[in-house]
């Protein structure tokens, strides 16, 4: 799985679930800091948008893991079986 196709990805799924700026939203971008400004509620659809597209569990994963595009497709490179 290659991590730069996961990326552009989770970014195109953040930006249609959760109505992020295309043009705000980078790969290092912090979702939950003043520029997104994401919530508890946005971290619930972005578990069940990675469970959909990549039958990957971020249920009880460390809030690190949600800190950004990039870590988000780390997450899931690093959880997917090769």
């Amino acid at each position: 799985m290659n991590i730069e196709d996961v990326k552009a990805r989770v970014k195109e799924l953040l930006v249609e679930n959760l109505g992020i700026d295309a043009d705000v939203l980078e790969y290092d971008t912090e979702l939950f800091g003043e520029l997104i400004d994401l919530d508890s509620i946005d971290s619930m659809t972005i578990i069940d948008v990675v469970d959909d597209e990549y039958g990957v569990s971020m249920t009880g994963a460390d809030k690190e893991n949600f800190f950004s595009v990039e870590a988000i497709a780390n997450f899931i490179v690093n959880h997917t079986e090769a």
